[in-house]
């Protein structure tokens, strides 16, 4: 899987791509971990390119959530494939991460956020 980063002034994006597997869930963490000392208010995670998660990857996202709220940042994940939006409500974590459809979405909800 590859992690592409881009920081914009409102966020620090990470694109996911390919299969969030054993291997790759430790490229996700080191990739979270810079996003989180970079001290943006959110993150977002675009994962409309992710074609498979597995339990490491999904341990990524829940392990990070307590940092996240720690420090304040919101994590917002987006255009996740049904496959895998099913994957995070069986498990619960719709119920824990912000998921939106698209980057237009996230963008909105820190627009909201901020007035």
């Amino acid at each position: 899987m590859q992690v592409v980063t881009t920081t914009e002034e409102d966020f620090y994006l990470l694109t996911l791509e390919g299969d969030l597997d054993a291997v790759s869930a430790i490229n996700l963490d080191d990739a979270i971990e810079n996003a989180l000392k970079a001290k943006h208010k959110h993150l977002l995670v675009d994962c409309h390119r992710l074609n498979y998660i597995s339990s490491p990857g999904v341990g990524v996202f829940t392990s990070r959530l307590e940092d996240c709220e720690r420090l304040k940042i919101k994590l917002i994940t987006f255009g996740l494939s049904i496959k895998i939006l099913k994957v995070f409500q069986i498990l619960g974590l719709d119920k824990l991460l912000t998921i939106v459809p698209t980057l237009t979405d996230a963008q909105k909800l820190i627009t909201n956020a901020e007035h």
